[in-house]
C-alpha cells in the first residue's frame, strides 16, 4: 500500500505494462476484432410513440458521503445517505420552450425536488449497547426504513414497501448476524423484528434479509460497499413505494401522464440481490392493473452513465472512416447471445442478469446525438427475454425514445435534465422534508381539474 498521496511515477508504470509477463497474458487473452461489432449491432427506427407523451417525470437518484467523525476511536466513520426525487412537469417545459431563451426562475418553476436524508454508523461508531459497528449499522438501515414516510396523508412507511417486497422471498435462514459474538445458529428472518434463538436473544431485524452487514467493515478502512447497496435498495423501493402509494389511492388510472426515470440500471446486485427478483413480481403485478385500467405499461426507465455498455455504445458508434453507425433516431437492443459475445463474455446457459436485474438495456441515439444506455423493465412474463431484438413486446419503447428526446441536456455529455436535476438535490439536499408524493399529486388534480 503507498503512503497518502503517494504515486507511481509514469516509467515504473510503463514497465509493468511492456513486461514480458503482462505480454504473455495479453497473448493469452480473448480478442475481439471490432470491425465485427458493427456488422452485428444493427440500429432500427423505434416505433411509433404514444400521444400524448406523458407530462410529468418522476426522476430518483441518490448520493453517499463517507466521513471521518472524532468520538474518541481512531478511523471512525458516519454514513451520510440521501435520495432525491424529481418532478419534471414537461407540459410546462414545452410551454416555455415556445419562448426562447428560457428564463432560469422560470424553467427551475418546472422542477419540484423532494429528498430525504440519513446517517448510517461506519467503522468504529456503536451505538446504544450494542457490541459492535456493525450490529449499529444493522439497526441504524431498519430505522432509515421504519421512520421513511413518503406519503404523509397516511404515514405509509417505506418499511410497509420492504416488507410486502420481502414476502416475495423464499423462505430460507441465513447465519446469525450475530455470529461474531459466538453464535452458530441458521435464523430465518421475518417481516417483523424477532430475536435470535441463542441464550443472548438479540434482535433480528427484516432488513437483515438483506444481508448487507455481511460488506460491513467493523475493524478498519470504507464502507462504501455496504454504503452503496443501501443506496441501491433505497432508490427502487422508492420507486415501488410511490407505485403502491398510487395503488392505495386508486390513481394508478393516471399512471400515463407519468413516466418514471430511476439512476442507474434495473438491477439489484450482491447480497440484496434477491430483491430484483421480487421487485419484478411486484411490478407486474401494479402493470396488470394499470394495463386493464388504461390499456397501457407504466413508463419506467433507468439510465446507465458509465459501464461496460456505455463504453460499448461508444465504441460501435464509431467508424474507421471518422463517422458514426448510429443514426439520430436510431436504437438497438442487445439480445443475451451479443451480450455475452460481444460486451461481458460469458458460455453460461443462464440468461444475462437474470439474478440481478428487474429490466432490459437499450442503446439509443437522439435526435440530438447523445448516446444513452437505458433499461426498460419486465412487466409481463413475455417481455422477460433477451432472445430477440424485436422490439414487439415492449410496447412503450416508441414512447420512452421520444421522452429521451425531449429529455436530453447539453449540460453533460449524453445526459438527462431529471436525472441531473435529482443528482443534484440528493448531493446537496436543501429540500430535505418535502414529499414527491404530495407534489405529484398537486400537478395531477390541476391536470385533472
Amino acid at each position: 500500500m503507498p503512503y497518502e498521496g503517494e504515486y507511481a511515477h509514469y516509467q515504473p508504470l510503463k514497465r509493468i505494462v511492456e513486461s514480458e509477463r503482462v505480454q504473455q497474458l495479453l497473448r493469452r487473452s480473448r480478442v475481439l476484432g471490432p470491425t465485427v461489432l458493427t456488422q452485428e449491432a444493427m440500429p432500427k427506427t423505434p416505433p411509433a410513440a404514444d400521444s400524448p407523451l406523458p407530462s410529468l417525470v418522476l426522476a430518483i437518484d441518490g448520493s453517499y458521503a463517507e466521513v471521518d467523525v472524532r468520538n474518541g476511536y481512531p478511523g471512525a466513520k458516519v454514513g451520510y445517505c440521501s435520495v432525491a426525487s424529481v418532478v419534471l412537469n414537461l407540459a410546462e417545459l414545452e410551454h416555455l420552450d415556445i419562448d426562447r431563451p428560457v428564463n432560469p426562475v422560470d424553467f427551475r418553476r418546472t422542477e419540484a425536488p423532494s429528498s430525504d436524508a440519513s446517517a448510517l454508523p461506519g467503522c468504529n461508531v456503536i451505538t446504544r449497547d450494542h457490541s459492535s459497528a456493525k450490529d449499529s449499522f444493522r439497526e441504524a438501515l431498519f430505522d432509515l426504513l421504519h421512520d421513511a414516510i413518503v406519503d404523509e396523508e397516511d404515514n405509509t412507511r417505506l418499511l410497509a414497501t420492504y416488507q410486502a417486497l420481502l414476502a416475495y422471498k423464499p423462505t430460507e435462514k441465513i447465519e446469525c448476524p450475530y455470529a461474531h459474538l459466538g453464535c452458530d445458529h441458521q435464523v430465518p428472518i421475518t417481516s417483523d423484528v424477532s430475536t435470535c434463538p441463542c441464550e443472548r436473544r438479540k434482535p433480528l431485524f427484516p432488513t437483515d434479509a438483506l444481508r448487507i452487514h455481511e460488506r460491513f467493515n467493523d475493524d478498519s478502512g470504507t464502507n462504501g460497499e455496504a454504503f452503496g447497496y443501501v443506496l441501491s435498495v433505497w432508490e427502487r423501493l422508492l420507486l415501488i413505494h410511490l407505485l403502491r402509494c398510487f395503488e392505495q389511492r386508486n390513481w394508478l388510472d393516471r399512471l400515463n401522464a407519468v413516466a418514471f426515470f430511476l439512476d442507474g440500471p434495473l438491477a439489484i446486485f450482491g447480497p440484496p440481490a434477491w430483491l430484483s427478483a421480487a421487485v419484478s413480481r411486484e411490478l407486474q403485478r401494479l402493470n396488470a392493473i394499470v394495463q386493464e385500467k388504461t390499456g397501457n405499461d407504466i413508463v419506467i426507465v433507468g439510465i446507465e452513465k458509465s459501464g461496460n455498455f456505455v463504453a460499448h455504445f461508444e465504441e460501435i458508434d464509431s467508424r474507421e472512416d471518422g463517422g458514426q453507425h448510429f443514426q439520430p433516431g436510431s436504437f438497438f437492443l442487445p439480445t443475451d447471445a451479443y451480450i455475452k459475445k460481444r460486451i461481458i463474455f460469458s458460455d453460461s446457459t443462464k440468461r444475462y442478469g437474470a439474478d440481478t436485474y428487474f429490466g432490459r438495456k437499450f442503446f439509443y441515439k437522439t435526435k440530438s446525438g447523445a448516446r444513452i444506455v437505458a433499461n426498460i423493465p419486465f412487466l409481463t412474463p413475455e417481455q422477460d427475454s433477451l432472445a430477440s431484438d424485436d422490439p414487439a413486446p415492449y410496447p412503450r419503447l416508441g414512447t420512452v425514445c421520444a421522452l429521451l428526446d425531449k429529455l436530453v441536456t447539453c449540460r453533460f455529455p449524453n445526459a438527462l435534465a431529471p436525472i441531473v436535476s435529482a443528482h443534484a438535490q440528493a448531493s446537496i439536499p436543501l429540500h430535505l422534508g418535502q414529499k414527491v408524493l404530495r407534489q405529484l399529486a398537486q400537478v395531477l388534480m390541476r391536470e385533472r381539474g
